[in-house]
């Protein structure tokens, strides 16, 4: 097994070279799972989320290259994983807001420099999943049944389209400004500056509330299952 970035490039690979044309979203889930357990397994910075964008689109493009399914099929799949890793970087995004609102209520200053890029960083979001597919439809082979590249009608269809990422990045970002200036009415002290260490942590503390995040899903989603089975 091949890893990189904490991400088993060769199941991605074979993921996409087996997959029929009717197991999109397997695929989407595949790479939903991998993008976000590798965003999990680090400091939740900027350029380790660009890291594991660009070793999931290398993965993908080196399964669509090896699948035997016809040129439209191949895209579709390429959608899904796209999809795949715009959801898990919706969590990441997620993570970012609500692990800033905590500094927030126990009294930081979004003008903290570190704070300030934090946010900046949230915005950057989607533009790095745009950036990690057009390298790799830069850097991808043409093959008989793709002579443009896999990646690249792809790219062509998403363009000017809207991602989760984004939506959810743009409502982030503006929620935690109007957090800010409603405290700043309220007369809550928001100028005192939170310990050094603790705006050192950030980036651990997204990755900690993102795990945080998908245990309780995963809790959430037994309870549903067991359910279901008691009802058959």
């Amino acid at each position: 097994m091949i890893f990189k970035h904490g991400i088993d490039q060769a199941a991605l690979v074979t993921q996409f070279t087996e997959a029929s044309a009717k197991q999109g979203e397997t695929v989407r889930k595949a790479v939903h799972e991998a993008t976000l357990k590798a965003l999990q397994s680090r400091e939740l910075t900027l350029a380790n989320i660009r890291q594991v964008l660009g070793t999931v689109t290398k993965a993908a493009s080196a399964g669509a290259a090896g699948s035997p399914l016809p040129a439209p099929d191949v895209e579709a799949l390429l959608g899904k994983a796209f999809a795949g890793m715009d959801s898990a970087l919706e969590q990441a995004v997620q993570a970012s807001q609500r692990a800033l609102q905590q500094m927030l209520d126990q009294g930081a200053n979004l003008r903290e420099t570190q704070l300030k890029k934090a946010l900046a960083d949230i915005e950057k979001m989607e533009d790095a999943l745009f950036a990690s597919v057009r390298k790799a439809a830069a850097g991808a082979g043409a093959t008989a049944a793709l002579p443009e590249g896999p990646w690249t009608p792809v790219l062509a269809k998403l363009q000017g389209q809207h991602t989760g990422t984004g939506a959810r990045a743009t409502a982030a970002v503006e929620q935690l400004m109007a957090d800010t200036q409603k405290s700043l009415r309220d007369g809550r002290a928001m100028g005192l500056r939170v310990s050094q260490a603790m705006l050192d942590s950030y980036a651990t503390l997204v990755s900690g509330v993102l795990i945080g995040m998908s245990d309780a899903l995963q809790r959430g989603a037994a309870p549903a299952a067991a359910k279901k089975t008691a009802r058959r």
